[in-house]
């Protein structure tokens, strides 16, 4: 059978403290009229004003474009929710690509498609999307579902920190665990380690990786270090001691591995190992690549010896260009060298791995924050210069847009301008705001956590409104005149639009939901 997704026109006001969504229509407004409609899923522009104010939180600040590239990325990720025969999915591309399964899904960036979505209002989204991947192939897992590397358990269980729904997970612990055994059995090395092609990772024609040889590397086994915790973390939901045993068992294990195994001492950075070195060749492929940075992703790389990986962050023959984070160290001498317009992960900037190097530094440096690791050049401050250059990447003819990637130094997007990777959705925006800037910390326990990633004297002011979290209403302001939002000076948190926890300054606070 099929089914239609209906907008209701209504007025959504009582979801938002402060805000009134009418101000910000002006943004869809520009959205609309700035693109041809190319492709249409479900929900078309003419319907997405009304989708966006059921949806999703509303977000005002001082800085304009940070606002409208948040309105942005949310008016495109409603582009790639597709109601099918089996429920809803959401897609990478819009228009049909030749790698892609049933209805043109790609398990490539499932994970931050569960990140961002989780911020919705409407769940069945993502309950559908998740039963997809898992069960949709007469009750078994998509048959291109490990066509790429994933931390899609773990995903889904973050996701469960925001809804506060601990059955849905629970529901599929069997299938999480039948996902991870399949992994074991098609990549595990005798080792301990897990190998993958630099394609399969979805990032082709790197320096160090390979279409053909088995690779060590550090985004795998970072991720199945996640997917491993996860489902403890799951089974004891479930109240199944020895299988959350078990996990737990996996995830240390496969975290030694990654931390004795693919730490580079000499280059001070993790790094891809081949896993049958060349004849008298060294063990690493002597890279740093973005990639390094992704233990810190999943709090894998929690001890202060690796910290000084992110000296190189901030360092232009690092990682640091003009518009943006690059996927190989600039120095290297293979840095751009495997030409254009093939999907190189060599040097160009990915939004992809901006955002996984963001969650990773949000991680550190909230971590260096209790850990009084203040000896390293990277501080708070870091996080959000390179977020700002995130959001100033993604234009095109002065207009919002993201593509696949682009060029460091000119920001021309490559790959990009045409049909095929408009609106690609392939990364997070809205998730790395909520949870880095603003700094709305996910937990299993009814306890709020703020933790703003935002230097001080940055903004007067800011709003992040209608916030669903565990069943209530979040909204989180700072107002340092206490004249923006009426609520008197400050950062506060507000539930259900009562206060709950309040601060000076915008810094880490807590506050018990009611």
């Amino acid at each position: 059978m099929w089914f239609v997704y209906f907008v209701v026109q209504n007025s959504f006001a009582a979801d938002f403290a402060i805000l009134k969504p009418a101000d910000f229509a002006h943004h869809v407004e520009k959205f609309n009229a700035m693109e041809d409609e190319n492709f249409t899923n479900t929900i078309s522009n003419a319907d997405s004003w009304n989708w966006l104010q059921k949806e999703i939180p509303f977000f005002d600040c001082p800085d304009k474009e940070v606002e409208e590239i948040y309105f942005y990325r949310w008016w495109s990720f409603r582009k790639h929710l597709v109601q099918t025969t089996n429920g809803w999915v959401i897609t990478e591309f819009l228009t049909p690509v030749r790698h892609a399964g049933i209805f043109n899904t790609i398990s490539c960036a499932a994970g931050f498609h569960l990140a961002e979505g989780r911020w919705l209002r409407d769940q069945n989204f993502l309950d559908d999307y998740t039963t997809f991947w898992l069960r949709g192939n007469a009750g078994q897992a998509q048959p291109h579902f490990h066509k790429f590397s994933s931390w899609f358990a773990s995903a889904a269980y973050d996701r469960s920190l925001v809804n506060g729904d601990k059955k849905f997970p629970v529901k599929l612990l069997a299938d999480f665990v039948a996902d991870y055994r399949a992994w074991e059995s098609e990549r595990l090395t005798t080792n301990g380690l897990f190998w993958q092609f630099d394609v399969r990772d979805g990032m082709e024609e790197s320096i160090s990786g390979s279409r053909t040889n088995k690779n060590l590397r550090p985004t795998i086994n970072s991720y199945m270090f996640a997917n491993a915790r996860a489902i403890a973390a799951i089974a004891r939901l479930a109240k199944n001691k020895i299988l959350a045993e078990e996990f737990e068992a996996k995830a240390a294990a496969l975290k030694a591995r990654v931390l004795e195994k693919l730490w580079n001492e000499e280059a001070k950075f993790f790094e891809v190992r081949w896993n049958a070195p060349p004849t008298g060749g060294a063990p690493f492929a002597n890279v740093r690549e973005e990639l390094g940075f992704i233990p810190w992703m999943f709090g894998l790389a929690d001890d202060s010896k690796f910290s000084g990986a992110w000296m190189q962050l901030d360092d232009a023959t690092g990682f640091r260009a003009p518009f943006g984070l690059t996927t190989a160290e600039r120095q290297h001498p293979q840095f751009r060298s495997h030409g254009v317009g093939t999907c190189e992960w060599d040097g160009a900037v990915w939004p992809f791995a901006t955002s996984q190097t963001l969650y990773a530094l949000a991680n550190f440096l909230r971590d260096s924050e209790v850990l009084s690791i203040n000896h390293q050049p990277s501080t708070i401050n870091s996080f959000f210069p390179a977020f700002l250059a995130y959001v100033h990447s993604q234009h095109a003819d002065g207009k919002p847009y993201v593509g696949e990637y682009l060029d460091e130094v000119t920001g021309d997007w490559i790959n990009g301008k045409g049909g095929r990777s408009r609106c690609y959705n392939h990364s997070t925006f809205a998730d790395l705001l909520i949870t880095g800037v603003i700094g709305l910390r996910p937990r299993a326990d009814e306890v709020v956590e703020i933790f703003p990633l935002l230097p001080a004297n940055t903004w007067d002011w800011f709003c992040l409104d209608g916030v669903k979290y565990h069943g209530h209403m979040l909204t989180i302001l700072w107002d340092k005149a206490g004249t923006r939002y009426g609520r008197g000076q400050g950062l506060r948190v507000l539930a259900d639009g009562k206060e709950i926890a309040s601060a000076n300054e915008p810094r880490p606070v807590t506050g018990r939901l009611p």
